[in-house]
């Protein structure tokens, strides 16, 4: 049998010693190396996409990785793809690093400087195990990305008051209705509305999963609240300067152990970028950046993409696009602002309809908005888009009109002469 491996290591030296060794185990298949955690994690979500069988037996991951702790990357490979060996190579073979690598999920251990005995005994060892535990699975029961431990989508604002708190907490309840066991976090750490939203109250938050390292069920369980909409809150602190606490590594353990548990997990990561919304961007499945179509928001959002570019948190042609309030006589159409950003823009927008929403964003009643409602209907049709939606479940229609015109004067004009500004 070949043995199909995937090496990740951050070092171009690194790759090109790991590469020449692999090559001479008999009956591999050494893969292109990856250079970073993000592309493992895109790389083993679109093998698994296909089919379970395209997933490699094993994943070699060097300890400089990078950019997310080499750990909490293989405890995220581990969660998400139960099915593949991950072996860790290191300078340090130490017995407390041996054991917190087995406790992330890591298969072995390899110590540098690299010999091809043990590099050949490693991979053959953790090989065998992949092999062992898809035949005892069986094929359904290890592809990760359609159940427990499946998708994370992170709902993202490009300025305030662009409308991200009521798109995602309309997305987690479309899901829930849908039949998917769904959890909505908001990591809006510091001026977090999921809870106001919904009418919640509740003493537990986020925050206080910040300093455990290992989540369990019993602790997550403890730290959400059941909605009785069918959807799991993990809300923000109540008191805003405790946001602090969870920073970017509390992000990466608290969104895996949800990753574990629940079907679809809904992230508010609000407007500011912090390294713990940075980190649930970087991790999820789809990224959503909501805008409305006017100059000021699409700049922002501009200004967004081109950050997250930078610091490699996520690709712009990664990111979803999705336009709020709008209306067929807007100036600035979602195909222009698909344009000007990189994004990919939903084929749904969302209209212009506040008064059909004052008054249960008024009684912090979200949930109670009506069926009829336009706006619903159109996030609801946009959870089906986006796939967040169970398979049983088809999607609300679009709302009539629903055109991606370009028009090109006023407001238009001004944004193509800040392009590149």
């Amino acid at each position: 049998m070949t043995t199909r491996i995937l090496p990740a290591a951050g070092d171009p030296d690194a790759a090109r010693a790991l590469v020449t060794l692999l090559s001479q185990l008999p009956d591999s298949e050494p893969a292109v190396p990856v250079p970073d955690s993000t592309a493992l994690l895109d790389t083993l979500g679109r093998l698994a996409a296909q089919s379970i069988d395209e997933l490699p037996e094993v994943v070699l991951v060097h300890e400089r990785i990078g950019p997310a702790p080499v750990l909490e990357l293989i405890r995220d490979v581990a969660l998400r793809f139960p099915a593949v060996g991950v072996v860790l190579i290191t300078s340090d073979a130490g017995p407390a690093l041996f054991s917190a690598a087995m406790d992330a999920g890591a298969r072995g251990l390899i110590g540098l400087p690299l010999t091809y005995e043990e590099l050949a005994a490693r991979v053959q060892a953790a090989s065998q195990w992949s092999v062992g535990v898809r035949r005892h699975l069986g094929r359904g029961a290890v592809e990760a990305p359609s159940g427990p431990g499946g998708r994370v989508v992170t709902v993202t604002g490009a300025k305030g008051g662009v409308g991200t708190t009521f798109t995602a907490v309309q997305f987690a309840l479309a899901a829930a209705a849908s039949g998917r066991r769904t959890a909505l976090v908001d990591l809006d750490l510091q001026a977090g509305d999921v809870g106001s939203y919904l009418d919640v109250q509740f003493r537990r938050s986020i925050a206080d999963l910040a300093g455990i390292q290992d989540i369990s069920p019993r602790v997550l369980q403890d730290a959400v609240y059941d909605d009785r909409t069918g959807v799991a809150l993990l809300l923000a602190p109540a008191d805003g300067e405790r946001g602090e606490e969870v920073d970017e590594r509390a992000a990466r353990l608290v969104i895996a152990a949800l990753r574990a548990r629940y079907e679809l997990v809904v992230i508010d990561c609000g407007t500011q970028m912090t390294g713990a919304n940075a980190a649930a961007v970087e991790t999820a499945d789809v990224a959503v950046l909501v805008t409305t179509p006017d100059v000021v928001a699409v700049r922002a959002a501009k200004r967004m993409v081109r950050m997250w570019e930078r610091l490699q948190v996520r690709k712009a042609e990664d990111t979803t696009m999705v336009v709020n309030r709008w209306t067929k006589h807007t100036e600035i159409q979602p195909a222009l602002i698909e344009k000007i950003t990189k994004t990919r823009a939903t084929r749904t927008p969302v209209p212009a309809a506040f008064k059909e929403l004052q008054a249960v964003v008024d009684a912090g009643r979200v949930q109670d908005l009506d069926n009829r409602s336009t706006v619903k209907q159109a996030l609801w049709a946009l959870a089906g888009e986006l796939g967040l939606l169970s398979a049983s479940e088809a999607p609300h229609p679009r709302p009539a009109g629903a055109s991606l015109a370009v028009r090109a004067a006023g407001p238009v004009a001004r944004l193509r002469r800040g392009r590149e500004g």
